[in-house]
């Protein structure tokens, strides 16, 4: 009949390594290959309960409870005893102030320990039967130390002690690990590949029920005593640390996890006995305790600075007897707990603004401070990988360096005004973005300044002035990243944006200069007044060459036709004063935040130019100038009757807007045959349209241009500074002389025309002084009304040009006492006004 054979579960070694692990702190001490967590802790406490023991004079074993150990006193009180633990004062560490209890009873540390430990009462009682069996005899070791435990247990412990023969083997297996482990894996001493060692390690990966503890005896006796002297099976590095991590971890309480028992002196005296058969000491003991302390502080979420602070204490003590000349293979190997520990503070420390408060910044840069002056002064090894140097100044300044750019990192590329991604933000609108992140980034110099720097500046002379040369450089490249981008979107809010800026470059070399005399000095100014006229000269640049394309796309295409009925002037004369009015108030609601009059005169300039050589154009557009140009054609015959009274009425009244040959002409009309009866007035011909359209658009660029002066003239006032040169109160001396001459030029034209074209003639309604052309259209139309017409302008403020057309060659219609206009009932008939209001005519 075969042996029968076990399925065994798959589980994850890793010996006394925490699970999950924190990935950002590395794993000082190495790992075991096929122990498990909970195996380690089981073994561990097989280890402590055999350690502990005490025998009587009757040969009866008791446990060793360090109940009365001076360094732990308790105080009876009220239903509960307290226990007051010095180590936790030195530590400053919390109380609990309550003792463990078993019902009424309060619980020795032997139970404590039981408990934190996950043991079994079925554990201790094998444990106990194994210890008196292996002690009793006259033949068998008087010491712990000299007991193989595993092999011990193997030895005496039957399958019938379990509950079945499952429970047994997974037993069985963990206590041939653990010999594998500490005599062939991880021994004090380097074992060759011997016999004995293979013949182990099959055993420990047999999966049979059924083993011969008579040779496995023989071959762990060969193996744990190659030492005459002394027994070594659990005092190989890295097995007696990971057993001993596992004892230490029970000193904290299993329902919160940050705090450690009050019984914690009583539990460290119990530990510390099974020093001899791990092989450990003080020194070594020290660096453990230590590193639980650090290692509860961050897999617990570093919430606890209690835990952080009873580290720096305890690294305090190993610092000194890192001193001492006297250590050994181990104590060196242990130290590699200070180098992870060190990495980890490190590593938090290039990126303190990330979520440290002040007093956790001050507790690992202590930390990361201590650890490096002990890896640089005892690890020569860890200083040499490291590649930096572990001088406190040097380590300061190499966190502050990079904790800036890291928190200004993460402003550029997530932070933003409105909650949205910064790159689509910019694209839209650059200046609020730049405003924010200016904003944050003085947010987070005061910060530094008043937070981080007094903690920092133990270490380093001025951490203030590193902090601010670090956010001056990356807001300068972030700055001139988006310099080009505003240009095209210049407006009061791009002056709002550069001036907190501004401020913020003053504020940094400020706080440089106070945390360091020489700080400042050591800071490049961004010139933001160089670069908001250089933006403003570029953006007027930009306007101004718009202006000279309309004005060219005028000379190329103008028609000089109406843009509507209520906009009769041409659209490129329109184009081109929106786009001076716009550029004069864009520019003078910049200047209100940042005074610069040089950009304001170079603007006033650039529009006198433009509208100068708008006026010219206009001008000559006219033709040479020749009056007979604008003499009308004879209009065609129509079907009036000579018999036609309003007809005849008609043709007297153009004696109104004739004179001369041409008056005689018209009374001669009257009484010429019927052929000569039948005409009507002559339709307005299209160049004499488009002479009104000229008028219109002239009579529009006045107003424009007044408008504008009337603005500068206004925030020149206002802004008249000392030091700052204002901008002229005539700022356009070409512009009007233009216009000017224009009018002149167009409206003797007008007046030839008036003469030569009996089809209009000018109105001058009661009560006002201005003039209106009136003209006739092609529409056969008999009727006179009484009512206002939508197309009437006025050239207001002509009195500039000095200018006045007389009436001498016209005579003035006669209108009804009470009548406002009389006109004919024509939609497009065109009027303008051509004298001044408040002149009087002759």
């Amino acid at each position: 009949m075969g042996r029968r054979r076990l399925s065994l579960p798959e589980t994850a070694a890793g010996g006394a390594i925490p699970d999950p692990f924190p990935p950002d702190l590395q794993w000082p001490f190495g790992r075991l290959e096929f122990l498990t967590r909970d195996e380690v802790r089981s073994s561990a406490y097989e280890i402590f309960f055999i350690a502990c023991r005490s025998t009587s004079a009757g040969g009866r074993l008791a446990f060793a409870t360090g109940d009365n150990h001076e360094g732990a006193k308790t105080v009876a009180g009220a239903k509960n005893m307290v226990v007051v633990s010095r180590l936790k004062q030195s530590l400053g560490l919390r109380s609990r102030k309550t003792r463990s209890m078993v019902g009424a009873k309060p619980m020795t540390s032997a139970e404590i320990m039981r408990r934190q430990m996950g043991a079994a009462e079925q554990t201790d009682g094998r444990l106990r039967k194994t210890l008196a069996r292996c002690l009793v005899g006259p033949q068998m070791p008087k010491k712990v130390e000299s007991l193989v435990l595993p092999m011990e247990l193997l030895r005496r412990i039957k399958t019938s002690e379990f509950a079945d023969a499952d429970e047994y083997r997974l037993w069985q297996l963990r206590q041939l690990k653990l010999l594998e482990a500490g005599l062939v894996s991880h021994p004090f001493a380097p074992v060759d590949r011997s016999p004995a060692a293979s013949s182990l390690s099959e055993m420990a990966r047999s999966t049979e029920l059924q083993i011969d503890v008579r040779a496995l005896s023989a071959t762990v006796m060969a193996l744990a005593w190659r030492s005459v002297e002394v027994c070594h099976w659990a005092d190989g590095y890295p097995l007696n640390v990971h057993l001993y991590l596992s004892l230490l971890r029970a000193i904290f309480d299993l329902r919160d996890q940050t705090v450690v028992l009050d019984e914690v002196d009583e539990l460290l005296e119990l530990i510390k006995k099974t020093w001899n058969v791990l092989g450990l000491n003080r020194m070594i003991h020290n660096v453990c305790f230590t590193w639980v302390l650090f290692e509860r502080y961050v897999t617990t979420g570093e919430i606890e600075q209690d835990l952080l602070s009873a580290t720096l204490v305890m690294l305090r003590h190993v610092s000194e007897d890192a001193m001492k000349a006297e250590r050994e293979l181990g104590y060196s190997r242990a130290l590699s707990a200070i180098a992870s520990m060190y990495a980890w503070a490190e590593n938090k420390l290039m990126d303190y603004h990330g979520g440290f408060d002040k007093n956790a910044t001050k507790n690992v840069v202590t930390l990361a401070v201590l650890a490096a002056e002990m890896l640089s002064q005892h690890v020569p090894a860890a200083a040499a990988a490291a590649g930096s140097s572990f001088a406190a100044a040097d380590l300061i300044e190499r966190c502050i360096e990079s904790s800036a750019r890291r928190a200004f990192t993460k402003l550029d590329e997530s932070g933003d005004a409105g909650g949205n991604s910064m790159m689509v933000e910019v694209e839209d609108d650059p200046s609020e973005t730049l405003m924010y992140v200016a904003a944050q980034t003085k947010e987070m110099a005061r910060v530094e300044k008043d937070v981080y720097a007094p903690i920092l500046g133990q270490w380093h002379p001025c951490p203030a002035t590193i902090a601010a040369i670090t956010l001056h450089a990356c807001f300068d490249t972030y700055f001139k990243r988006y310099v080009s981008k505003m240009a095209g979107c210049l407006s009061s809010e791009s002056m709002r944006a550069l001036q907190t800026v501004s401020e913020l470059d003053k504020y940094l070399v400020q706080m440089a200069h106070d945390d360091d005399g020489h700080g400042g000095k050591q800071l490049i100014p961004y010139d933001v007044n160089s670069i908001v006229i250089g933006l403003v000269t570029e953006w007027m640049d930009d306007r101004l060459r718009i202006g000279a394309e309309c004005v060219r796309r005028a000379r190329d295409s103008e028609a000089w036709n109406p843009g509507s009925k209520n906009e009769p002037y041409a659209q490129s004369a329109v184009d081109l004063m929106k786009l001076a009015k716009g550029t004069v108030d864009g520019l003078i609601e910049i200047h209100q935040r940042w005074p610069m009059s040089e950009p304001l005169q170079h603007l006033a300039d650039g529009i006198d130019r433009l509208v100068h050589q708008y006026a010219s154009f206009l001008a000559t557009s006219c033709g040479a100038g020749t009056k007979e140009g604008y003499m009308p054609s004879l209009p065609p015959l129509t079907r009036c009757s000579q018999d036609k009274r309003l007809l005849h009425q008609l043709l007297l009244n153009l004696n109104c807007g004739v004179g001369g040959s041409n008056g005689e002409a018209a009374a001669a009309a009257v009484t010429t045959p019927a052929r000569a009866m039948t005409r009507v007035r002559p339709t307005t011909s299209g160049a004499t349209q488009r002479l009104y359209v000229r008028l219109n658009t002239l009579h529009y660029m006045l107003g424009v241009l007044h408008s504008i002066d009337r603005s500068l003239a206004q925030h020149g006032k206002q802004r008249h500074i000392i030091g700052h040169r204002r901008v002229r109160s005539s700022s356009f001396d070409r512009a009007y002389p233009a216009v000017e001459s224009a009018v002149v030029h167009v409206t003797e034209l007008y007046k030839h025309k008036a003469r030569a074209e009996p089809g209009f003639k000018l109105i001058k309604p009661q009560r006002q002084h201005s003039y209106i052309i009136h003209t006739r259209t092609r529409r056969d139309t008999t009727r006179w009304r009484d009512a206002p017409h939508n197309h009437q302008h006025r050239l207001q403020d002509l009195d500039r040009t000095r200018y006045k057309v007389s009436d001498q060659d016209h005579q003035m219609e006669r209108r009804r006492p009470n009548a406002k206009a009389c006109h004919l009932d024509t939609p497009d008939a065109t009027r303008l006004h051509l004298a001044p209001e408040g002149s009087t005519m002759n």
